[in-house]
């Protein structure tokens, strides 16, 4: 899996061995990867609100992306929140 991973440092942007991740889809973050490791499927099932500066809402918004039905290796963006 290629790809740069979300809230990695610079230097360790790209996806690890060992770990797993879910692709970010659409949004302000398309494209990145999200490492879901130590999330259960519970964790996965209820999706994430991740902190962005390129949102909607700049600096400090979030934007919510939930896991695709079909391929829970993605997860589709929903929309910003404050």
């Amino acid at each position: 899996m290629r790809g740069r991973v979300y809230g990695a440092d610079h230097e360790d942007a790209g996806p690890q061995r060992g770990r797993v991740y879910t692709e970010l889809v659409a949004g302000p973050l398309d494209g990145l990867l999200l490492d879901v490791t130590d999330w259960s499927a519970h964790d996965r099932a209820g999706g994430v609100a991740l902190r962005t500066e390129i949102g909607r809402y700049g600096p400090g918004g979030r934007a919510l992306y939930a896991p695709r039905r079909a391929d829970g290796r993605l997860f589709d963006w929903c929309g910003d929140i404050p």
